[in-house]
């Protein structure tokens, strides 16, 4: 290792390298092409930045003047580019190296008059890479490393072809370092065609997902989903928490209701401007926010130091989604916490996703308000200002307190304003409330009732049902098995309902057209003939002219249903109708129709 580097390492508190970074850096590998399989928030930054620096300074310690870039580092989003930029510029500010970067949403001037300059090592996104190579304002015969940050994200991204053009315009004797937290087959295709009898590492990382993460799977009600993550956050009370969305809507939605509701939070979204984007990270380093509300693309690359949750607020779509989420926290050393908030339906995807993650994760419900409440007095009492000396300046102000107040007042006092600052928590409801409704209970006996006109009279048991409740004067509760045959109908009413069916239907025994009988036993369905279906959707098919769909209410024609006309081909020399302009496709039919039937003139006619 360059003494530069190890003196900046100790510099910066690194008492040991991590796993990938011991990997890249082992002497038998010199300059060979490496493609490593490293887990979000392993150190592969500096891992690949110590890889090489032997590539890039030769003997030297330091770097000669700047002209063409010696390096070029692709990432797939401005954060995660600028994030690298930051790493790279402390670990090489010894050896004088000049590192630029040219991302998307920064003014191409000024990237083109820096790269003008000179730049030993430039930190790109692929898109705007291309635009200065193809722009000739990125020199790459001089490239002696070419370096792929989360290769398998920029292809997921569509930077396929973007990759394999500037891959293509740099030199044949390079070293190309590919770093993936997975390396599926596109990856792996890729390698083989851009790099040189790569050496593969895999640290332990990728077998075992490391222990600082702690994942929760929180059951929660379907109508409960965002008071949930309310409770998450006011249960942790986490310095920074990141809350991940599938859309740019449920961003905006999920961060109008946590400001409302007294959080201080940022949202982080493809729409939003890179200076927007800028402000919002700051806002969250320096603490003016606590909440951070993304889209999986907007906080690829985000390395926040006090990040101890993230909430899953929807489902990954993939399991190496999940681990690049939850990859955000439990950095460095650090302990934290990664929350799926998971909704009955979604109960079997979120274990086939934890599976192919090798992720054991906790099943419980989310915080109650009961916990949260609870939680918070943990909090006050644990709080080390407790254990402050009474200043100077204090005393005065103290006393007056004491004298004028009793202690349960002023322990209420501080109670009530501790309160005031924090979000009230939700009272949800049982995880399984809303889950598939219980079978109804068995009303007891009953007593079948036919009515003239079944399937032939396009009879339904979803428009039978309204219709007797409404005119028999009783509830769907009553009403047991509907049974429709071709020419009648069967209902089954409780025995305690019949007495008001029948009075409600009056001594005519008539429903909307269809006369009712009692059956003294339940009517025999199992041997009377079904029609095919092609005759079954053509009975109920309605009569042309009419709207297809009807309310449930609607009266039935039991006695006569119209049968559907024929449909009238169509006239294709008919004039169109006023206000309709004919269309480009009509015409040029209608025109090709009318040459086909024109007969020829001159030499070729034929003569009667």
């Amino acid at each position: 290792m360059k003494q530069a580097l190890a003196d900046a390492l100790q510099a910066r508190g690194y008492d040991k390298l991590t796993p990938v970074q011991e990997a890249v850096t082992e002497p038998e590998i010199g300059d060979a092409d490496l493609l490593v399989s490293a887990q979000t928030g392993s150190g592969k930054t500096v891992g690949f930045g110590l890889a090489i620096a032997p590539t890039l300074l030769g003997e030297a310690e330091k770097f000669s003047k700047a002209s063409s870039p010696l390096a070029l580092i692709i990432a797939p989003t401005r954060e995660l580019a600028l994030q690298v930029k930051r790493e790279l510029a402390w670990l090489y500010a010894q050896t004088g190296a000049v590192v630029a970067s040219c991302v998307g949403g920064m003014d191409m001037r000024d990237e083109r008059r820096a790269l003008a300059r000179g730049a030993h090592i430039v930190v790109a996104t692929p898109g705007r890479l291309r635009d200065h190579i193809m722009r000739g304002s990125l020199e790459m015969g001089t490239l002696r490393a070419v370096v792929l940050d989360e290769a398998d994200e920029m292809l997921d991204l569509g930077f396929r072809e973007d990759l394999e053009f500037i891959l293509g315009e740099a030199p044949d004797q390079r070293r190309t370092l590919m770093f993936s937290a997975t390396v599926p087959r596109a990856i792996a295709t890729l390698a083989k065609s851009y790099q040189k009898n790569a050496v593969r590492v895999t640290t332990l990382a990728e077998k075992s997902q490391h222990t600082d993460i702690t994942y929760r799977a929180m059951n929660v009600s379907v109508r409960d989903g965002e008071n949930a993550i309310i409770n998450v956050l006011r249960y942790y009370e986490a310095p920074n928490a990141l809350v991940f969305c599938n859309t740019r809507a449920m961003v905006n939605r999920l961060t109008t209701r946590l400001l409302n509701r007294g959080f201080a939070v940022v949202a982080l979204s493809g729409e939003l401007s890179q200076n927007e984007r800028t402000h919002a990270l700051q806002a969250m380093r320096d603490g003016r926010a606590r909440v951070c509300v993304a889209t999986d693309v907007a906080a690829r690359g985000i390395d926040l130091p006090s990040l101890d949750l993230v909430v899953h607020a929807e489902l990954p779509s993939s399991h190496e989604t999940l681990l690049h989420r939850s990859g955000r926290t439990g950095r460095a050393g650090r302990k934290g916490v990664s929350a799926l908030i998971v909704p009955p339906k979604a109960r079997r995807k979120s274990e086939r996703i934890l599976k192919s993650a090798k992720v054991e994760a906790q099943w419980c419900e989310a915080p109650s308000a009961t916990e949260v409440r609870v939680r918070d007095q943990q909090r006050i009492l644990e709080d080390a200002t407790w254990l402050q000396q009474i200043t100077d300046s204090e005393i005065t102000p103290v006393q007056n307190l004491v004298n004028s107040f009793s202690v349960d007042q002023i322990a209420a006092a501080y109670l009530r304003l501790y309160t005031a600052k924090h979000s009230a928590p939700e009272e949800l409801s049982p995880a399984g409330s809303d889950g598939p409704p219980k079978p109804r209970a068995n009303f007891g006996g009953s007593v079948w009732f036919s009515i003239s006109g079944g399937r032939k009279n396009r009879a339904e048991p979803r428009r039978i049902l309204p219709m007797l409740c409404k005119a028999g004067n009783i509830s769907k509760e009553d009403i047991g098995a509907i049974r429709v045959a071709d020419t009648e109908s069967y209902v089954e009413i409780s025995k305690g309902s019949v007495k008001t069916f029948l009075a409600a239907i009056g001594k005519n025994m008539r429903l909307e057209g269809g006369i009712v009988t009692q059956l003294d036993n339940p009517p025999a369905l199992a041997n009377t003939p079904r029609p095919s279906f092609s005759a079954r959707q053509r009975d109920r098919k309605p009569p042309r002219g009419k709207p297809k769909t009807k309310s449930d209410s609607a009266p039935i024609d039991w006695d006569d249903a119209p049968t559907p006309r024929k449909k009238k081909p169509k006239n294709t020399s008919a004039p169109t109708p006023a206000g309709k302009p004919n269309s480009k496709k009509n015409k040029a039919r209608r025109a090709k129709a009318a040459a086909d039937q024109k007969i020829p003139s001159g030499k070729g006619r034929k003569k009667p």
